[in-house]
C-alpha cells in the first residue's frame, strides 16, 4: 500500500510539472513568425532589423533565416558576412552589435551622444548612458591551442595565434594582471629586443612581439603556433600591437 502511494505521489508530481511548463514550451515553439522565414517577428522587429512581412529583407534570393544562420547579413544583397556589414554607419560592425545587444538601426544605442563604435572602441558600455562606465577586459591564453583571445564585457573580441613556453621552459599557468607595458623591452637574461611588451604577475614574463636580436634578426612568423619561447607568450607582427593598444594595466589574464 505504501509503495502505490509513493507510485502516485510521483505521478501526481510528473503531471503538475507537465501543467506548469509545457504551455511555456508551446509558445515558445509557435512565436509569430509572419512571413514564414523561421525568424519570429519579434526578434526580425527588435534585433535584426528585418522586414517581418518579407522571407527575404534584401531581394538576394536567400531567406532571413538562411543568412543569419549562415552568418550573412540579410540586410545587405550579396554574400556579405556580418563582421563585414555596418548597417547603421557607427563604426561597429553587424556581428558585434549582435554580440552586445545594441540596435543595428541606431548609431548610438544607449543616447549618450558617443556612437557605439566610440564607445567600444574605449572600452565603454554602448547601452548605459552613465558617463565612466566601462567594461571589463580579459585576457585568456589557451597554451594547448596556442591561442590568445582578448575580451570586452564577456564578448570576444579578436584571437590571435601564440608561441608560449617551450616544454623545458613552460610559461606559468594561473591568474594574472597586467603589471606594466613598454614599447619596447630589453632582455637583459637573453639579450634581445622585445617589441611591444606586457608585462605579467611580477614582471618577470609577458607578452610580446615576436622578439629582436641586437643583429637585428628578427624571430620568424613560423615559429607561432608552437610552443618555442623562453615562458613568454609571443605574438605576431600586426597582432602584438593591437594588443598593446587594447590592454591597460590592471587587467587580468588568464592562462591555461
Amino acid at each position: 500500500m505504501r509503495i502505490y502511494k509513493n507510485v502516485k505521489l510521483q505521478i501526481n508530481i510528473i503531471i503538475l510539472v507537465l501543467f506548469l511548463f509545457l504551455p511555456k514550451i508551446a509558445l515558445a515553439n509557435s512565436l509569430p513568425d509572419f512571413d514564414h522565414d523561421g525568424v519570429p517577428d519579434r526578434d526580425e522587429i527588435e534585433i535584426y532589423k528585418t522586414d517581418y512581412k518579407s522571407a527575404d529583407t534584401d531581394s538576394d534570393g536567400y531567406s532571413d533565416w538562411v543568412e543569419l544562420n549562415a552568418g550573412f547579413s540579410p540586410l545587405n544583397p550579396g554574400k556579405i558576412k556580418l563582421e563585414d556589414s555596418d548597417y547603421d554607419h557607427d563604426g561597429l560592425s553587424d556581428r558585434m552589435e549582435l554580440n552586445f545587444g545594441t540596435d543595428l538601426s541606431l548609431v548610438d544605442s544607449d543616447g549618450d551622444g558617443f556612437s557605439d563604435g566610440e564607445e567600444i572602441d574605449s572600452g565603454y558600455d554602448p547601452l548605459n548612458a552613465d558617463i565612466g562606465k566601462k567594461l571589463e577586459k580579459r585576457i585568456e591564453i589557451n597554451t594547448g591551442a596556442q591561442e590568445l583571445s582578448y575580451f570586452l564585457g564577456g564578448v570576444r573580441m579578436g584571437k590571435f595565434i601564440v608561441s608560449s613556453g617551450k616544454p623545458s621552459m613552460p610559461t606559468p599557468r594561473g591568474h594574472f594582471k597586467v603589471k606594466n607595458k613598454s614599447p619596447k623591452a630589453w632582455s637583459a637574461a637573453y639579450g634581445l629586443w622585445m617589441p611591444y611588451w606586457i608585462g605579467l604577475g611580477t614582471g618577470s614574463f609577458g607578452i610580446h612581439e615576436l622578439p629582436v636580436w641586437p643583429s637585428g634578426y628578427r624571430e620568424g612568423e613560423d615559429h607561432l603556433g608552437t610552443p618555442v619561447s623562453h615562458g613568454c607568450i609571443r605574438l605576431g607582427i600586426g597582432p602584438a600591437e593591437v594588443l598593446y593598444n587594447w590592454a591597460e594595466a590592471g587587467i587580468g589574464v588568464f592562462i591555461y
